[in-house]
């Protein structure tokens, strides 16, 4: 910090002022957990306690109490057996695959090459597990049961990202999942679901969650990606399966003290965020084709919006700038209008000049009709280089 208290290094600097332009805006398409002071955290978390859990019951140790609590809610809203708590998701799916590899004799994982351990985790599912990867296609969406076949070496597990973020928030039709599970089956591997973001899928598939869960082994899922949770994650499978996870947890320093604001904060996401979340996904739609029709009215020379519909409540939108005339023209909108419309935006990785940013229209999201949503498109447009 410098005389001031302000950050010294410029990218801290500039990380501030994005946080400070977003608080302070009146209007986003969703609010994001830094947006919260921790004062306001806190109390947010206190006042779901009281409607989710009985206050005058006893603190948990070492996973009991209210954490059992949470592991059974979310084994039966899955339709599983059993499911255990973890602090982390990269920590359960680590255990997941390890456990299945044990079990089924192969170290060997098929995964897209986007998915998040082969994107996010420096490396650990060889690092730390042993295990390898195989990837049925390059190609930025879901592979398929055509793809599964062709693979020219056996696996024993298949990992699907649902939806894969880094392809956009995709996901496959229903019965391109059930196929492609079918042939991971018919080649005697099991199935691991990325459920992250599986909550929010059951409105592309038209099916409940604990029949989507069905055609895997085992889910794991996020309590702070959609929920709003603090942190934590869930492992869901059969019984025997999830006591072996509970052992590697304990073994991966995942036998935590105590956990009950992360158990809250999680039970009061599943009260509150999910059943909005179909409205969420309903109204992603409205806002990505206002984003289109106001790209294509404010004059740029090109935008996607990807994926069209989106298949969740959350999307992906290019354009041809750089990302930081991107971030900036997003920052200073949020700053002298109050309308946060975008964050921040990195470079796409396919060509020169192309940026990409992600979109998320949750509870805040609702109030905007595509009015709004193509106003606000032709006011950030207007504040990019060369555009006045």
């Amino acid at each position: 910090m410098n005389a001031n208290g302000e950050p010294d290094e410029p990218e801290a600097r500039q990380t501030a002022r994005r946080l400070a332009a977003r608080r302070g805006a009146k209007r986003t398409l969703a609010r994001q957990p830094g947006d919260s002071t921790l004062g306001e955290r806190l109390a947010q978390v206190s006042a779901a306690a009281d409607s989710v859990t009985d206050l005058a019951g006893g603190l948990d140790f070492y996973g009991d109490g209210v954490v059992a609590d949470l592991e059974a809610r979310v084994a039966t809203l899955l339709g599983k057996e059993a499911a255990a708590f973890f602090p982390t998701g990269t920590m359960a799916q680590q255990v997941a695959l390890r456990c299945w590899a044990g079990r089924t004799g192969s170290a060997t994982v098929a995964l897209h090459p986007l998915a998040h351990p082969e994107v996010h985790e420096r490396g650990a599912l060889a690092q730390v597990s042993g295990l390898r990867t195989v990837h049925p296609t390059r190609e930025p969406r879901p592979f398929t049961a055509d793809e599964i076949d062709a693979l020219d070496e056996p696996f024993g597990t298949l990992m699907l990202e649902l939806p894969l973020r880094d392809a956009g928030f995709v996901l496959p039709s229903w019965q391109e999942l059930v196929d492609v599970c079918g042939a991971a089956r018919a080649r005697d591997a099991v199935v691991h679901f990325d459920g992250a973001r599986l909550w929010e899928c059951a409105a592309h598939f038209g099916r409940p969650l604990d029949e989507i869960a069905e055609l895997a082994d085992s889910v794991y899922v996020s309590f702070y990606k959609t929920l709003g949770g603090l942190s934590g994650a869930a492992l869901a499978g059969p019984r025997s399966f999830v006591e072996e996870a509970r052992a590697w947890r304990h073994r991966y320093g995942g036998q935590v003290f105590q956990q009950f604001p992360q158990v809250i904060a999680a039970l009061a996401g599943l009260d509150q965020e999910l059943p909005r979340l179909p409205q969420y996904v309903a109204h992603a739609h409205v806002v990505a084709e206002a984003m289109e029709e106001g790209f294509a009215g404010s004059g740029v020379a090109w935008a996607r919006v990807h994926p069209r519909p989106p298949h969740t409540h959350q999307f992906r939108v290019w354009l041809p700038y750089e990302p930081d005339a991107l971030t900036e023209s997003a920052v200073t909108q949020a700053e002298e209008t109050k309308v946060a419309l975008f964050g921040r935006w990195s470079a796409s990785g396919t060509a020169p000049g192309v940026s990409v940013t992600e979109v998320t229209v949750a509870a805040a999201g609702l109030e905007w009709s595509a009015d709004d949503v193509r106003a606000a498109v032709a006011d950030f447009v207007g504040r990019l280089p060369g555009r006045a």
